[in-house]
Order: structure tokens, then C-alpha cells, then sequence
């Protein structure tokens, strides 16, 4: 990751002052919240993705990059202010979530306000392109929200369900920013779709890791078992209740459905998952989306920004956090 912030580091110093005026407001209280909010960002993974894709088909990026950037990084923390009023999260990368501080019905409406501030940012400018490619993740993101929590309710999501939702749910977003980075720069819409295909498989790539975390698969400090405890059917208890006996699937099923919030019952279908290779499946899938992804890097020429992009992506699968 350092390599990759030295290879782009003024762009994204560049970045984060026009997201902090980007998300500025005269509302005293909204503009106190978007301060708490800009101070505490995340990895800005997106809006790496979003530089390094525009910069591989040009020596410099533009004012439309950046804008690009901005928009992705405005919808996906507009997402998560709403993900945590929905999922009644107090917490958010180790802080108080916005909910926590200012209660739910300010947290709505300052996620509807980083929604219509990347509006804005692309009409005032006349960013109609990139606007469309973002539009469709925001539509693909709630879609796949709400066909997880059909499908949770019924626990019968079958592998090509889960890779539907998490298409949706996850890497239509990342799948967004490269193909908003590479429309800023080339304007190309062959290059613009082969990077938004290139950015889908990173994103798959990227929430099966995140899946795997929750297993135990790696040890990053933090509790395992809580998807089990939220219902949620992810590929590694996919995979053993599609490969275990009738009995042992009633079992996984009972404790799932009826005692998920019981931390042994839970621990039990941790090891059954690992016992059953839903682990190593899970992983081997992970490498395979991870791959795929890499061979379309590389029927771009070598360079220092293709290695860059290579770089983000290996992290995206060997993180640890």
C-alpha cells in the first residue's frame, strides 16, 4: 500500500482537499458532521482505483478524474452512513458511527446529503458519463441489499445467488470507479467497459475476503462468526451445506436459523465450515476472481502504474484488515 500512495501521492493529497470542499456545507451542524466524517475516511481504496485507472491510459489526470473520484468516495460513504442506521451499527473503522453521535434521523439525512452533493458535482459539471456509470452501482448496491435480505430469511441461497449479490452489492461500486477512472482520461468506451469488468472482478475478489475474515481465516483482532449471527449465507457455509450429509445441513440449518446468537452453536459451525473445506474453497475462488482481474491488467502495456493497479489488487486478497 505505501508503494502505491508514494506512486500516486499527490493526486491524492490533491484528493482529499477537493473532497473536504466537495462535501462543505453552511449548515453549521451538517458541516460539523462532514468535518468528523472526512477526518475519519477509510483506506480510499475506491478513489485509488479511480486514479490509477485513469492515469494508466495517460501521463496526468484531470479535473474530470478527480471529480470521478470524488463521486465514488461521496456514494460509498453515503452508503455506509445508511448501512449503519439499517444495521444499528455504533461503530464505524473503530469510531463512532455518525448514528451513534447525531441518532438515526440525522444520519439518513446526512447520507441523503452526500448522495445529491455527487449529484451536483457531476450536473454542475456536466459530468454526464461518469454520473451514469455511478448511478448503476448505487441502483445495483440497493438491489443487492434487498435480494440478500429476501434470501437471508429463507436461508437458500445457492452460489450463483451469493455471486449475484455480492456483484451487486459489492464490486458494482469498484467496477464504477475504474470505469469512471478510465472514461476521464480517454473518453474510450471499450477501455471504459473493460476496466469496469476489470474493477467487478477486484470487487468480488474483495468481498470474499471479507467473508473469509469472519471465519477466522486470518487473525485481524476482531470477533468471527457475526455474519453467522446476522443470518447471512456467504460462500464458505455455502459450499459445506451444498457437500455435507442431509443430517449435518438440518443441523447447520437449526443453529443458523435458531440459535445464532448462542457463541458455541456458532463456534461449532465455524469449525464445521473449516472441516467441511468451505475455507479453502472460498479461497480458491477468491484467487481465481483475483487472476481473472490480473490478466486484463495485463493486456495493458507494462508500466509503473499497470504494476501500481497490480499491487492494489494483490492487496485487495492478501490484506489482513
Amino acid at each position: 500500500m505505501e508503494e502505491i500512495k508514494q506512486l500516486i501521492g499527490k493526486e491524492l493529497h490533491d484528493f482529499e482537499g477537493k473532497f473536504a470542499e466537495a462535501v462543505k456545507s453552511d449548515v453549521p451542524l451538517l458541516d460539523r458532521i462532514m468535518h468528523y466524517i472526512v477526518k475519519r475516511k477509510g483506506k480510499q481504496i475506491r478513489p485509488m482505483f479511480v486514479i490509477l485507472s485513469a492515469r494508466l491510459f495517460a501521463d496526468n489526470i484531470n479535473e474530470r478524474t478527480y471529480r470521478a473520484a470524488a463521486l465514488v468516495e461521496l456514494l460509498h460513504t453515503a452508503t455506509l452512513v445508511h448501512d449503519d442506521v439499517v444495521d444499528d451499527s455504533l461503530e464505524r473503522r473503530g469510531f463512532f458511527s455518525v448514528n451513534a453521535l447525531w441518532k438515526n434521523k440525522i444520519a439518513v439525512l446526512v447520507g441523503d446529503y452526500l448522495l445529491t452533493k455527487g449529484l451536483f458535482l457531476s450536473l454542475d459539471n456536466q459530468d454526464y458519463r461518469s454520473l451514469q456509470i455511478l448511478s448503476k452501482s448505487v441502483k445495483d448496491m440497493s438491489e443487492g441489499e434487498l435480494l440478500q435480505m429476501e434470501k437471508t430469511r429463507r436461508l437458500d441461497i445457492k452460489e450463483a445467488v451469493y455471486f449475484d449479490i455480492i456483484r451487486r452489492k459489492t464490486a458494482s461500486l469498484l467496477a464504477s470507479a475504474c470505469a469512471a477512472g478510465a472514461y476521464s482520461t480517454t473518453a474510450d468506451e471499450a477501455l471504459t467497459e473493460k476496466m469496469r469488468v476489470f474493477g467487478e472482478k477486484v470487487g468480488i475478489a474483495f468481498q470474499i475476503k471479507d467473508d473469509l475474515f469472519d471465519y477466522g481465516a486470518a487473525n485481524i483482532g476482531k470477533p468471527t462468526g457475526i455474519d453467522i449471527r446476522e443470518k447471512k449465507m456467504t460462500l464458505p457455509l455455502i459450499h459445506t451445506l451444498q457437500h455435507c450429509s442431509p443430517e449435518k445441513r438440518r443441523h447447520i440449518i437449526n443453529i443458523v436459523k435458531n440459535h445464532n446468537k448462542d457463541k458455541d452453536k456458532v463456534n461449532e459451525v465455524i469449525n464445521m465450515v473449516k472441516e467441511g473445506g468451505g475455507i479453502d474453497y472460498t479461497r480458491q475462488k477468491m484467487m481465481q476472481y483475483r487472476d481473472e482481474a490480473l490478466a486484463i491488467l495485463h493486456e495493458f502495456p507494462d508500466s509503473t502504474i499497470r504494476s501500481g493497479l497490480e499491487s492494489l489488487v494483490r492487496f485487495t486478497t492478501d490484506r489482513k484488515f
